[in-house]
């Protein structure tokens, strides 16, 4: 009985080792081996082939897996941000020749004076010879204007241009050389809620960093028009956006993911404290400033020396009916300059105008208006909807001089 009791002690332990070996066998890796596939019959049997090295698998970097449309966006623009630093001329009225006693107390002392104030700005370069775009604002009344490219170095510049009434200016390095220019993209083309980059120089931040500041966030909405926002200057088609915009941003580029630019950093709506931005900002987009930007180019200024040669007065019910016009609004047509824009548009004395480009005219104040609110210049088409005779007509005539004709 202790020999039977023996012999199955020794199978189970016999039978555990043969379990463990057989799960150790399936687990083996023979590594560095290669197998190469059987071979047809009357070849010679397959060896294992022996790797001169392991084949180890390739890795994502950190660094590329960081990388978005964002940042590929500010480090294609970045080059092309320039950050401006302008002392500039302004007037101020005395404080103490404010009172009316001091200026009867000193007689002939000047009531305003000029003082240098520093300033600063941001802008983007948008030809290699060194024309950079920015506002208005930010360089007019300018007596010296210094550029910080992305790389550090600091330039003068001189103003080519600038145009008040869109708050564009052209200004250009001094210094000759080959500048890395800023793609522009298409205005036209924006996306709402499109992811959009802010790139300047907020607070001056650019001269201690040496390198454009960005800000994202998206297109927030499109066709803005706000009008006179400040005297003699007009805010229309505006593009809004959340992204971060400062003071110092005003004349730098707003881009899209693709580095490329869409508009021109411009103004913010700010808080009651007026603590900086709150998320609401507008840019002027870029198609219609380079038309600016172009003639500001070749000409160094914007030419709106053109008229449009009618003699206007307000239509009433007396006036409709005696003259049978058709309606009791409008502005009639009393009289046509020889060789005038009208003239050439064969507008007649007699038309009532009830609307400019389609947008409805009632008074004489309406026209007035209208092109105090749009950027017409010399040798832009504007249609005159008028009514002849009760009968409507859309008369396009090309803005530009009174040239009369020879006799």
């Amino acid at each position: 009985m202790k020999k039977i009791s023996t012999l199955i002690f020794a199978l189970a332990l016999f039978l555990v080792a043969l379990t463990f070996s057989l799960r150790e066998l399936r687990n083996w890796e023979l590594t560095g081996v290669q197998y190469v596939p059987p071979q047809e019959v009357g070849e010679s049997e397959p060896s294992p082939v022996v790797s001169s090295q392991v084949e180890i698998p390739s890795k994502t970097s950190l660094m590329d897996s960081r990388e978005t449309a964002i940042t590929r966006g500010i480090a294609k623009i970045g080059p092309s941000v320039v950050g401006i630093s302008v002392t500039q001329i302004r007037y101020s009225q005395s404080p103490l020749m404010s009172d009316p006693f001091w200026r009867f107390m000193m007689p002939g002392t000047p009531r305003w004076f000029q003082e240098k104030v520093s300033s600063i700005g941001s802008g983007f370069i948008y030809d290699k010879e060194g024309y950079i775009i920015t506002n208005a604002h930010v360089v007019e009344n300018a007596v010296d204007i210094t550029v910080t490219l992305a790389n550090g170095v600091q330039h003068s510049a001189q103003a080519v241009g600038i145009d008040e009434k869109t708050d564009l200016a052209l200004i250009k390095i001094a210094h000759p050389g080959d500048y890395l220019a800023a793609e522009l993209g298409d205005s036209d083309e924006i996306l709402m809620g499109e992811w959009v980059i802010a790139m300047g120089n907020p607070f001056g931040l650019f001269s201690d960093s040496r390198m454009p500041i960005a800000t994202a966030g998206i297109i927030s909405s499109l066709h803005m028009d706000f009008g006179f926002k400040e005297p003699g200057r007009i805010y229309q088609d505006m593009i809004q956006t959340d992204a971060s915009i400062n003071s110092g941003n005003s004349g730098g580029p707003l881009v899209n993911s693709s580095g490329q630019v869409i508009g021109i950093n411009t103004f913010i709506f700010s808080g009651a404290n007026h603590s900086g931005s709150i998320g609401i900002g507008f840019a002027l987009p870029i198609n219609r400033a380079i038309d600016i930007i172009d003639e500001l180019r070749d000409k160094g200024f914007v030419d709106r020396n053109y008229s449009t040669g009618i003699s206007y007065r307000n239509n009433n019910p007396h006036t409709a009916k005696l003259l049978d016009l058709g309606s009791e609004v409008g502005v009639l047509v009393v009289g046509v300059k020889d060789g005038s824009p009208a003239d050439r548009g064969q507008v007649e004395v007699g038309d009532l105008i009830v609307g400019l480009d389609g947008q409805r005219i009632e008074t004489d104040d309406d026209i007035f208006t209208y092109f105090n609110l749009q950027d017409l210049k010399n040798g832009d088409q504007l249609t005159l909807n008028i009514l002849r005779q009760e009968e409507s007509k859309a008369m396009p005539i090309i803005l530009g001089e009174t040239v009369p004709s020879e006799e």
